[in-house]
Formats: structure tokens, C-alpha cells, sequence
């Protein structure tokens, strides 16, 4: 081997004992942590390392492509929102005057709190970790890269490290008055660090290791923009059948090169502690709603689904706290994607990312519109891009009473009523010209044309006025609670009418007219013939022919795509019986193995036989997807009618997807395209779970807890502990043996109520073993009222059953 300069086996010497006084060694942190890893097909698609300030987008196999399209291109890479720092890094080793580049990891492993890239260089006798780790609160990131020698000699090495700035704004910057100038360079010898600015901005980002370099240059960039490449070499000895490793920081700031700084020597000289502080506050959010179930892989998924909601949750001090949609391409803020998910952060006791985000929410919403209308999507720069859907006012009112049962606080109902009220007046003010009670306007469905009286609307807003009226009591409003109250009766029972479709069995994609539908149909059916759907075409072409053979000038209901949201109805629970369940059969034949088609005319004609990769539009569309939220609207929909089995069975689809693509992540388009992790997944999983399978519901205000359990015939032992309710906590082990079913039930408080509703036992009864209880002889035996910390109640079946 050729050897190296004196000085520099003298620098290298002073490196090694150094770090083994100051390295923070990753690998320790991780072993013992949750971890899953990847498929090694999916090296070639990205990955993120989260945090609340910054985060890394790249790929598996440790490279950094260009990614994402609502930046096209831009939306890998680091990024500390409201700005990007860098499009990514390099990495190579000099081995006898030999240039080996770490572009290609062999494999890679997820972490909940980091990532590790391993790549195998047989050739050279050498196993490289690439491990990164983001802080809690912090504006960068540590990359650590530890270096195994399996030869039986020393091996001395050089180790070039290459950032690429991008000190650039995000999506809609330049509306808030970011401008994007050409970044420049400077070594910073104190810090031993390259310092990059951006000439037009007070943007910065730094970066180098916890070991003195040898040498550092100027390097051409390979990506688009007015971003430069900076190396930094270092001299690294490895001894024979030993390791050795590198730290590299990368901070930033959109304020000022200090802070940058600031950052940066945080995070090299106190990584230990931020790791640990981390992983001890992951492993209490695993411990939060604690699910234990016969599927195991179910089980892992949702404790997974803890971790990227963590992954998802943005700060940009200037603006707020929230959660984000997801990410590589929705980083930001949004009205109805929060609406739904956050009542699934509540069931899993993430409370604190649910108050941020509601206050976030609704003070944007008050100042962009003043009119109590919640805003759709705002950027990370404050810029709000769509001021609101139809319904995501409706949405946000059943988030607040929904969050309410929860958290109990008077002073939360009081401080969000206002908006609430608000937003109702608008609602039924400005978008129901024939005053129907059905609001005009586009809801979930954002397909050109269909913003008439839509379906998901009409639901959600039923769902609303029933959920004010509720706070309009609470709050001491009799005569506004009546009056909110009354809308919801007549929009239920107009819902049922003027809705269904007796010819579908189903519940009509919307109400318009005639001319509107057809327009509609010859979209429609460009849309099959595109995706080669003919049995769509031909019913979409029966359908026009029955307009056109019975025209009519009254508005009246079109079952034209088969959306997902038809099924809002029975998800509201506000569908009758009958109806419910010939509309839950029907959407049966509209799924695939992964889940519910969002549009269901795009489904196969077998209904979805094929279970592999979603080939998906290379410019990036929702065309022919199936996505979690309709598949978990589904699910919710199923329970609401006592069909847990069902209910299960959309859960196990959607599980399919669990580690797809991602190891740790469900894809928003299952199993593999769109935002590799979603925040309104754990709407899907939480909400029928939690409240429906356990039967969870709280009742914060009075301090009580219902608890009526409809368990899939599956789970036959399943537990969920530490579910948080205000000051209480509250856990139900549930167990349905050959001697009968057995349900144990403890709270933290016991100032607290538990009402526990059994199944109606089909031969038996039912006999408290622990605690005290009262229970109803009213007509039945299966319902148990306590305020002990603990119960066991146990059904014992008749001789006959045993």
C-alpha cells in the first residue's frame, strides 16, 4: 500500500485518540431499538430521518436524486422549512490512490428515531455504516459513518466528504418575498467547517466532522439551481480486524449565519444526549396506547404509525407547530388532512402535536378568511395556497367536539366555539343558494366539475350542526343547541332521501343536473378508456342513455364515479340500517387486495386481482389509486353497523402495505406511490381500532369513560394499555377463551366512571370477578358501572356452550 505523508499519519494518530473521547457512537443508540429492514428492490425509492425543524429525503441505497414534483426535483434533499440547506452529500474512501464512491448501500434499515445505510465493498475488505439522526428542536443533523476493516493488517485511508448546497426557498416563496441568489462558499478554519450563504438571503448551512481535516476544495455541482459543492477530506486509520468512524454535522438557519453556527456546535458536542432524549421519548410514545394483538405484523404497523405521526410534525417558530400531510411532497400544513388524522394522534395520545396544530389551524383561518372557513393548505412560509374546501368547515367542527371528549376542557370548547359558529353562518350563508342544506362547492373529490351538492359534504356538514348543537349545550346555549340541532335531524333524513340511489344500492356521488352529469359521464368515460376499464365505460354509457331517455330539471342524485366518499354516510353513522348495509356490500366491489379505490370506475373488472406495484403516471396523479383514508373511512363505516370481521378485514389490507416500499411506513397510495408516509393513516387504523374494537369513547367532561368493546372473531387475546383521557389513563385486556370471555379494565383515576357495554351474551352470563360494580338489571345484565381502578368481568357460558 502506498504509504501516506508523515503528517498525516501524525494527524491521524491525534484523530484516534480524540474520538474515543468525544465520538458519539450511533450504533449503541440503535441496536436496541425497533428496526426493520428494507427490501432490497426498493433501494432505488427514498427514505426520510425526521425532525420537528429538519429533515433528509433521499434515497435507500444512499444516494440523492432528484425528487418530488411540487417542486419539481427539489423536494429531496435537507430541508429546514421554511427553507432547503442542501440537495444532499457525497461520500467516497481513497484507497491506494484509488477513488471508491459510497453511491450504492447494499442495504438499509429503519430506525423510529434514524436510519442506516450498509454498503459491502468485498474487493477491499471494508463494511461501511452510514447512519443519520435528526435532534428534537434543532436545525440540522448528524451523519455518522463507521468503518469495519476485516483485513488482518492496519488500513490508512483518505475520506471525502462532498455537500451540496441548495440554500433555496419552498413551494410558493417567492409570493411571501423569499428570493433564491447564488449560495457561496467559505472554509471556516476555527470550525474546521465549510460555511455556505446565500448571496440575496440571510440563509446559511454548515457542515463538517468530529475529526480535523486534511484538505479541503471546491468541487463542480451536479445539480440544477444556484446551489455549490464543498469537500472536506480526512485522514482515517483503521486497525486491522477493527473499526473506526466519522461524525459529520449539518445545520442550518433561514436567519443568520449565528444561529447556523449555533446549531452546529450543539449538536456536535451534546449528540449523545440528544440521541438518548430521543429514544427514551420514542419508546414512551410506543408505550402509549400499547396494542397487543395475535397479528403481529398488524400490531408492529401501528406501532409505527406513532413514530411517522412524530415524523410528520413541523415547527417553524415564526409560524407554529402542526402536522404535516406528508411527506416528500406535502411538508406543510393542511385543513382536512389534520382534520381527519388528529383524531387518530388523540387516541394515541400524541396530544400535544393535536393542540398545536388546531391552534394553528384556526388562527390562520381566522386571519386568511375572518369568516370562520378553515383554510385547505399553507406552506411552511405562511403563504395559504387554497383558502378552503367546502368541507373542511364542517370537518373542523367535529375535530373540536371530537378532541373535547377527550381533553374535557371547557376553556377549549370556549376558545374554538367562536370559529366553529362562524364557520356554520358561512357555510349554510354563502354556499346553499337553493337553500336545500346542502352547500354547494368541492369536497374531498377534487375532480374537474364535480363541486355541485356533493355527498362527502352533505355528511360532514350533517355530522357538524349534530356536533355544535352538543357544544352549544355545553356552553350554556340552549337555543342555539336546539337550532343546530334541528338542521342536523332534517339534513339526516334529507341525506337518506334525496341521496340514495335505489338502482346502485348506493348513496350517489352527488346531486346536480342533468347537463352537469353528462358532462361529467364524457369525462368519465375518456377516463376508463384510458385506464382500459370497459366495464365502466359501458355502465357510465347506460347511465347517460337513462338521462337522456328521462330528462329532468330538478336536481337529483348521479352515481357517475363510484367515489370513495359515497361511503361518508355510513363512516358519520348517519345512514339508516338498511341502507347502510346494501351500501356497505356494494363497496365491496370496489377494492384490491391493498384496499378502497378512491375512484371506483378505475377498478379492475376483477376487482382488483393484482397485488403488486401501483404503476403509477409519471407525472404525478391520483389515476386509478387506492389510497388508506377511503380504505380506513371504510373500516370506521363497517364497525359503525356492528361488522367488526369486515371492519378487520379493510385493516388487514391496508397492513399489506406496512413496509412495502419503506420499512416502517405505509405509502399514501398503496402499496408504493404518492407520500411515503401520510399523516391521515393513523385516522385509519386509531379511530377503528381504538374506539371501535376496544370501544374506547370518552367522556372527558364528565369524567367518565365508556367502554363497549365489538372485538373481530380473530382477536381472541388482545390488549391496549395506557390510552390517555385527560388525567386518566385507561387500559382493557380483553380474552375470549373456550370458558367463556373474560374483559379486565383498569384507569389511573379513580374519581372517574367506567361504563362497560358488553355484547349481548348469546347463552350465558355475565358475573363480576374483580372490583366493584353496578350492574343493570334494566332488561339486561351486560352493563357494568364502576369507579374502582380496576374491574374483571367474565362471561360464563351454560353448560352446554362449555
Amino acid at each position: 500500500m502506498k504509504q501516506l505523508p508523515a503528517l498525516v499519519l501524525l494527524l491521524i494518530s491525534l484523530i484516534c485518540c480524540e474520538s474515543k473521547e468525544v465520538s458519539t457512537d450511533f450504533r449503541s443508540a440503535f441496536n436496541d431499538s425497533p428496526s426493520i429492514e428494507g427490501n432490497t428492490s426498493y433501494l432505488n425509492s427514498p427514505y426520510v430521518t425526521a425532525g420537528n425543524r429538519v429533515y433528509m429525503v433521499g434515497h435507500q441505497d444512499g444516494s440523492f436524486p432528484e425528487l418530488g414534483w411540487h417542486i419539481k426535483g427539489e423536494m429531496g434533499g435537507i430541508w429546514n422549512h421554511p427553507i432547503k440547506i442542501m440537495d444532499g452529500f457525497n461520500a467516497s474512501l481513497v484507497i491506494e490512490d484509488e477513488e471508491i464512491p459510497l453511491d450504492a448501500a447494499n442495504s438499509f434499515i429503519n430506525y423510529p428515531i434514524g436510519n442506516k445505510h450498509l454498503y459491502k465493498l468485498s474487493d477491499q475488505n471494508l463494511n461501511i455504516e452510514r447512519l443519520q439522526f435528526v435532534p428534537d428542536n434543532k436545525e440540522g443533523i448528524a451523519v455518522q459513518f463507521v468503518l469495519e476493516n476485516n483485513r488482518e493488517n492496519p488500513l490508512e485511508l483518505e475520506f471525502r466528504f462532498t455537500g451540496h448546497s441548495d440554500l433555496r426557498p419552498t413551494w410558493l416563496g417567492e409570493e411571501s418575498g423569499m428570493k433564491d441568489g447564488q449560495d457561496e462558499g467559505s472554509y471556516d478554519q476555527s470550525l474546521d467547517a465549510w460555511i455556505i450563504k446565500d448571496a440575496s438571503s440571510p440563509w446559511s448551512v454548515i457542515f463538517g466532522a468530529d475529526s480535523p481535516s486534511i484538505s479541503q476544495s471546491s468541487e463542480s455541482s451536479d445539480y440544477s439551481g444556484n446551489g455549490i459543492s464543498r469537500q472536506l477530506s480526512y485522514a482515517v486509520a483503521i486497525p486491522a480486524q477493527g473499526t473506526a468512524q466519522l461524525t459529520f454535522t449539518i445545520a442550518g438557519s433561514y436567519n443568520n449565519t449565528e444561529a447556523a453556527i449555533e446549531s452546529f456546535e450543539a449538536i456536535k458536542t451534546k449528540l449523545q444526549g440528544f440521541v438518548q432524549s430521543k429514544k427514551e421519548r420514542y419508546a414512551s410514545l410506543a408505550n402509549q396506547s400499547k396494542l397487543t394483538i395475535p397479528d403481529k405484523k398488524m400490531q408492529e404497523a401501528f406501532e409505527w404509525l406513532k413514530y411517522n405521526c412524530d415524523w410528520l410534525i413541523r415547527t417553524v417558530p415564526e409560524i407554529g407547530t402542526g402536522i404535516t400531510a406528508g411527506i416528500p411532497d406535502y411538508p406543510w400544513w393542511f385543513g382536512v388532512d389534520s382534520e381527519y388524522a388528529l383524531k387518530g394522534y388523540m387516541a394515541i395520545g400524541q396530544t400535544d402535536a393535536v393542540n398545536s396544530t388546531i391552534a394553528l389551524l384556526d388562527s390562520v383561518s381566522n386571519a386568511v378568511n375572518g369568516n370562520g372557513k378553515i383554510i385547505h393548505e399553507m406552506s411552511t412560509n405562511g403563504v395559504v395556497f387554497n383558502k378552503g374546501n367546502i368541507n373542511e368547515t364542517p370537518q373542523f367542527a367535529s375535530l373540536i367536539w371530537e378532541i373535547y371528549q377527550w381533553n374535557g376542557e371547557l376553556e377549549f370548547l370556549q376558545k374554538y366555539f367562536p370559529t366553529v359558529k362562524k364557520g356554520l353562518e358561512w357555510l349554510m350563508a354563502e354556499n346553499d343558494e337553493n337553500k336545500n342544506l346542502f352547500p354547494d362547492g368541492f369536497g374531498m373529490m377534487e375532480i374537474h366539475g364535480l363541486d355541485s351538492e356533493m355527498i362527502d359534504v352533505a355528511a360532514y356538514t350533517q355530522r357538524a350542526f349534530d356536533d355544535a348543537s352538543k357544544m352549544a349545550l355545553a356552553l350554556g346555549d340552549t337555543e342555539l343547541s336546539k337550532q343546530y340541532s334541528d338542521t342536523a335531524k332534517v339534513l339526516k333524513e334529507q341525506i337518506n332521501k334525496a341521496f340514495w340511489s335505489e338502482e346502485f344500492n348506493s348513496y350517489a356521488d352527488f346531486l346536480g343536473t342533468d347537463k352537469q352529469a353528462l358532462h361529467l359521464i364524457e369525462d368519465a368515460i375518456v377516463r376508463a378508456d384510458t385506464l382500459d376499464k370497459p366495464w365502466a365505460i359501458e355502465e357510465l354509457k347506460q347511465t347517460k342513455n337513462k338521462i337522456l331517455a328521462n330528462p329532468s330539471k330538478d336536481l337529483r342524485p348521479f352515481v357517475l364515479h363510484h367515489n370513495w366518499v359515497v361511503n361518508t354516510p355510513m363512516e358519520m353513522k348517519i345512514a339508516e340500517e338498511d341502507k347502510a348495509l346494501r351500501a356497505l356490500e356494494t363497496a365491496e366491489k370496489f377494492v384490491n387486495p391493498f384496499g378502497v379505490f378512491v375512484t371506483g370506475i378505475d377498478r379492475d373488472a376483477s376487482a382488483g386481482s393484482d397485488d403488486g406495484s401501483f404503476a403509477g403516471s409519471k407525472v404525478f396523479s391520483y389515476t386509478g389509486a387506492v389510497m388508506t383514508l377511503p380504505t380506513g373511512v371504510q373500516a370506521v363505516a363497517e364497525n359503525n353497523y356492528g361488522r367488526p370481521d369486515k371492519a378487520l378485514n379493510y385493516l388487514e389490507r391496508m397492513t399489506r402495505t406496512f413496509s412495502y416500499a419503506l420499512p416502517g411506513s405505509i405509502y399514501e397510495v398503496s402499496p408504493d406511490y404518492g407520500m411515503i408516509t401520510q399523516a391521515w393513516n393513523i385516522y385509519s387504523y386509531a379511530v377503528p381500532i381504538v374506539n371501535q374494537f376496544f370501544g374506547i369513547q370518552p367522556r372527558a367532561s364528565e369524567k367518565k369513560v365508556v367502554i363497549a368493546p365489538q372485538m373481530p372473531k380473530a382477536w381472541k387475546n388482545a390488549s391496549l394499555e395506557h390510552v390517555m383521557i385527560a388525567d386518566n389513563e385507561v387500559s382493557v385486556f380483553y380474552e375470549d377463551g373456550k370458558d367463556g370471555l373474560n374483559i379486565q379494565i383498569t384507569q389511573q383515576n379513580p374519581e372517574w366512571t367506567l361504563e362497560v357495554i358488553l355484547p349481548e351474551p348469546e347463552n350465558g352470563e355475565y358475573h363480576l370477578v374483580k372490583g366493584e360494580a353496578k350492574q343493570s338489571k334494566s332488561g339486561t345484565d351486560n352493563l357494568f358501572t364502576s369507579s374502582s381502578v380496576g374491574l374483571e368481568i367474565q362471561l360464563q357460558l351454560s353448560p352446554s356452550e362449555n
